[in-house]
């Protein structure tokens, strides 16, 4: 069994500093990701430079699916808002190019929802005026993420990567599941400013902070959402 990001590699910088600013994975429920149909995804039949769309650790919290087609970098250091350290390993899957990030930007925290998603992975084939090839652009405020480095900030004013979402792929059926999360969670930030709209989207009033067991459904976001803006 493969995981992505089973532990912060950190050796190599000063140990008194890493055990004041080190941040490590957290671990949730192991999640096996499905289709609509219920069925497991299988990580060699997704397409590669989709979105596709899941919601973990918790029923309202969005995170993006995704196959870069090529492998990621490995053992990547990045820092949270609050400069706390930590090293993102790298993909998982035969290329180790599928990896998975909270769908949440960093800075003012907009979200893909059913009618519109402001954030989205950007394929080399797609043009753009804003965005560059390759990378998670949100149209809000213009942040741009690094999906093959971490979601490491390469542009806009988003002040930390986002979070990756730790997944785990099983090589004898091929399946994935998402184990937790490594990064600067926005969670708790996100259910206060969007509270009364989750409920509006979810109609319920528990389902957005649920935490997510056993299996979580995977939708390309071109049918979870009616519009995606491209900037």
């Amino acid at each position: 069994m493969k995981a992505c990001a089973a532990g912060a590699l950190l050796a190599a910088a000063d140990p008194q500093v890493l055990a004041a600013q080190a941040v490590s994975p957290r671990y949730y429920a192991r999640a096996l990701l499905v289709d609509p149909e219920d069925k497991p995804i299988r990580a060699s039949t997704l397409a590669a430079g989709t979105n596709y769309i899941f919601h973990y650790p918790f029923g309202g919290t969005p995170c993006f699916l995704l196959d870069l087609g090529r492998p990621t970098q490995r053992d990547v250091r990045l820092k949270t808002a609050s400069g706390q350290a930590y090293v993102w390993t790298g993909g998982v899957g035969p290329r180790r190019s599928i990896v998975a990030y909270s769908a949440i930007c960093a800075h003012k925290l907009a979200y893909p929802t059913k009618q519109i998603s402001f954030i989205s992975y950007r394929s080399a084939s797609e043009g753009s005026t804003f965005a560059r090839p390759n990378m998670i652009h949100c149209c809000a405020e213009h942040s741009e993420y690094d999906p093959a480095s971490g979601a490491r900030v390469v542009g806009g004013p988003a002040d930390q990567p986002l979070a990756a979402i730790l997944l785990e792929h099983d090589p004898a059926t091929d399946w994935l599941y998402a184990v937790g999360t490594l990064g600067g969670e926005l969670f708790d930030e996100f259910f206060r400013k969007y509270d009364f709209r989750l409920v509006l989207e979810h109609g319920s009033d528990t389902l957005p902070k649920t935490p997510v067991t056993r299996a979580t459904r995977v939708t390309e976001l071109a049918h979870y959402c009616e519009q995606r803006v491209r900037c």
